[in-house]
């Protein structure tokens, strides 16, 4: 990167897996970018669901889970870092009086655009009684990059980018989650295919 060029910032945006990623986590995902900064990025992978239910992720907190809503909902692998902590993507929860907007649980991070990450257990105390955030999605671990690591990345074409589209996170059938994310750029899976035929 030149260095007069300003660097991008890609908080509240999707990483869509170009179909040459031959990952196991990363191929076919769909990111989203909870912080991107000149010192690295973090987000979580939205789009590939774990073997366990939200129902079996509070029965081994000991907490209940009353809201019918997301008992059969899944939780999330969220990429390879820190794959024993929760975190829970939701919608923004402080009171909009507030400025600036204090977050309602210990340990939230606010992200430009509107949504907030949380990774303490008040939020899923909330939520189990059926108050928290009515709009969630939970995830096992996280996925990190370091100093300059996204943007190489980028730069070798492993990843396209979009902003954030919160209903393709919170209401889209997961199974639709990938092509939807290339809906956003106007693409189908099939037109960026390596060996798709030439005419």
């Amino acid at each position: 990167m030149p260095a007069d060029s300003a660097p991008i910032n890609l908080t509240n945006h999707f990483l869509i897996a170009m179909p040459g990623l031959q990952d196991e986590l990363f191929g076919r995902s769909v990111v989203y970018l909870c912080e991107h900064s000149q010192h690295g990025a973090l987000g979580l992978v939205i789009n590939k669901p774990c073997d366990i239910s939200l129902k079996n992720l509070f029965d081994k907190v000991d907490l209940p889970l009353t809201r019918k809503d997301l008992t059969e909902a899944p939780v999330f692998y969220g990429g390879p870092v820190q794959t024993e902590r929760g975190f829970v993507l939701h919608e923004a929860t402080f009171a909009a009086a507030e400025q600036p907007p204090e977050p309602v649980y210990s340990s939230t991070m606010c992200i430009a655009g509107g949504l907030e990450m949380t990774t303490s257990r008040d939020v899923l105390e909330a939520i189990s009684t059926g108050g928290g955030p009515r709009k969630v999605l939970i995830s096992l671990g996280y996925s990190a990059w370091g100093e300059g690591q996204l943007e190489s990345e980028l730069m070798e074409n492993s990843w396209l980018t979009v902003v954030a589209d919160r209903r393709l996170i919170f209401d889209t059938p997961v199974a639709q989650r990938y092509a939807q994310a290339l809906q956003l750029l106007g693409l189908e899976a099939w037109m960026l295919s390596p060996d798709a035929g030439h005419a």
